[in-house]
């Protein structure tokens, strides 16, 4: 599913008026999360999931065409943990 088909969903789903306000709610959404875990903070939603920031450690990799080695430096990622009630639902 596109952003534009889960906006018009949104729309129908919510019973708002415009296709453009359903825009407006669904990026206001997104730049809230985003927001929320450039900050450091997790978000979650009882039975929805869990959507945080950890740090991924510095390792050494290497590259697989010439097995050279090489440092990926420490970074802050993204993981979600999806909650029981929508895994129960999603494997039905």
């Amino acid at each position: 599913m596109t952003k534009q088909e889960f906006i018009e969903l949104y729309q129908e789903k919510m019973e708002v008026t415009t296709k453009k306000d359903a825009e407006r709610l669904v990026n206001g959404f997104f730049s809230t999360l985003e927001e929320v875990l450039v900050k450091g903070d997790n978000l979650s939603v009882l039975g929805f999931g869990k959507f945080e920031t950890t740090t991924q450690s510095a390792r050494i990799c290497r590259n697989p065409k010439t097995g050279e080695e090489i440092k990926v430096p420490e970074k802050r990622v993204v993981k979600f943990r999806v909650g029981k009630r929508l895994a129960e639902k999603v494997a039905k």
